[in-house]
């Protein structure tokens, strides 16, 4: 048995751009140290790969249309990102339970990384049956 589990890498999606819009300037620098402070603490632990804020203007496509969007004041819109490693998706919740944005009405999606596309799976497995 391997003494090093293996490690599997995760999607943290962070959701709700509006987040500091009722807070002082100063609540939002304290939130932004908070976020700061939890990534340090994630790459000293080894299980932080990437993090991002994303642009809050942007662009979505549809087959018969370009549309502006998403737009900064939406809890939909996505944030930024954090890519963690963890041994499991219950670990990747427990990191995903630790951000700071949840203190302040952001939510945190946590998805795994797949090796193959949920649609190619779902037709091995039908065509095997």
């Amino acid at each position: 048995m391997s003494a090093n589990p293996t490690l599997s890498e995760y999607l943290l999606l962070i959701r709700n751009n509006a987040w500091y819009q009722d807070l002082t300037p100063g609540e939002i620098e304290e939130a932004m140290t908070q976020f700061t402070a939890w990534f340090e603490k994630l790459n000293r632990e080894g299980k932080a790969k990437s993090t991002a804020p994303l642009a809050a203007a942007g662009k979505t496509i549809t087959k018969q249309m370009v549309t502006d969007g998403p737009f900064a004041e939406s809890k939909e819109a996505v944030a930024g990102f954090f890519v963690v490693e963890a041994v499991s998706l219950d670990e990747a919740v427990d990191i995903a339970k630790e951000c700071p944005g949840l203190e302040y009405g952001q939510t945190v999606e946590v998805r795994a990384f797949a090796t193959d596309a949920f649609e190619n799976e779902k037709a091995r497995i039908n065509e095997a049956s």
